[in-house]
């Protein structure tokens, strides 16, 4: 059994990693939930007992959880801005780290955390579950075969709406401190799915970003981007949380020589279109759709963090592939601010935003 503790109860915990944790209740144990507000590590210890299993024990500060010597890993759902340090802190002493998205918000944070992982010999893994989505495990397929030919362009489209109440939820969201905007938060999984099916690393990014109806928030509610890959191909993003009046979709589209396929529904979960030589439509284009925007892939994505432990192999989203869509989005931030196409690699961080204020 591994034995983990989840660090930060918020929604994104109770939801979805509250669920993760009890169906794979074969081969993890969750020992201990820590939050700041000890209600909601109140609250999350009684969904996992209320599932028949046993209580975890409620901590206040993450940093005294860490001192056990009994707790293999520990999960990391706190606002955005803390990630880096407390995965910092939970692999210099020797935990098994997985973290929500974004691993970090700048680049030299997110290396500092894959060097110490590899040197600490323990594993990395990010939230980025929608990977697990059965129609991107189908997408993967096809590119793995070089289904497509060449692939040509893709894009990724969040066309969704988040209004002043989301924000005052909690005063971390939409700050470039603990947050960033609309990309970093609500776009991060869609870019990531796009840069990850490309099969090629980022030469140049064009961005743009916009606060066109959020004047209360410091970060963009809007952003775009022109993507220029080494391999000559092309990623468009498009990422909103001005559509009225409520959510709309989420999509990855991808063109290639031999083959078109777009995924949507409102967790890039329905196949929309799938078109190859001989191939005019999938199963998939009948599935439901989730309960929420989180989807279902938790569940697999804890699921494969126990194996890679178990089996001493990478997680299948691991620290490297995790920081890409972090320095593809400050890329778009970078680029914004300095009003030109940025070069990869880059060094930069959204605290270099706030001389932007």
């Amino acid at each position: 059994m591994l034995r983990m503790a989840i660090i930060g109860c918020g929604r994104i915990a109770q939801q979805k990693h509250s669920e993760a944790l009890i169906k794979n209740l074969d081969f993890i144990e969750t020992v201990a939930a820590c939050d700041l507000v000890e209600e909601r590590a109140e609250e999350f210890a009684n969904k996992i007992e209320n599932a028949g299993l046993k209580r975890p024990e409620i901590y206040i500060d993450y940093k005294e959880l860490l001192k056990r010597n009994d707790i293999d890993a520990v999960s990391i759902a706190t606002e955005s801005g803390n990630h880096y340090e407390i995965s910092m802190e939970a692999l210099i002493n020797n935990k098994h780290v997985l973290v929500e998205k974004p691993m970090a918000l700048s680049t030299k944070h997110t290396k500092e955390m894959i060097k110490t992982a590899k040197d600490k010999n323990v594993k990395l893994a990010v939230c980025f579950q929608n990977r697990f989505n059965p129609p991107i495990q189908e997408l993967r397929k096809k590119i793995e075969q070089n289904a497509f030919g060449k692939i040509l362009h893709a894009q990724a489209s969040i066309r969704w709406n988040r209004n002043r109440a989301y924000y005052e939820q909690a005063k971390w969201r939409g700050t470039w401190k603990d947050d960033g905007g609309t990309l970093m938060n609500q776009c991060s999984h869609n870019i990531d799915l796009l840069i990850w099916n490309m099969n090629s690393e980022i030469d140049e990014i064009y961005g743009v970003i916009k606060n066109f109806t959020h004047p209360y928030i410091e970060a963009e509610d809007f952003g775009s981007a022109i993507i220029k890959f080494t391999n000559g191909s092309v990623g468009l993003i498009e990422g909103s949380a001005n559509v009225y009046p409520k959510n709309l979709e989420e999509t990855l589209s991808i063109f290639g020589e031999k083959g078109t396929v777009v995924i949507g529904g409102i967790a890039v979960n329905k196949i929309k279109c799938w078109r190859f030589p001989d191939e005019d439509g999938h199963p998939f284009q009948n599935l439901p759709d989730p309960d929420t925007v989180y989807g279902s892939g938790h569940i697999p994505l804890y699921k494969d963090f126990y194996e890679s432990i178990n089996n001493d192999k990478e997680p299948y989203i691991n620290g490297v592939e995790g920081q890409k869509a972090v320095e593809a989005i400050l890329g778009i931030y970078k680029s914004s601010k300095e009003g030109k196409p940025i070069k990869f690699p880059i060094e930069f961080s959204t605290l270099d935003m706030l001389s932007d204020i």
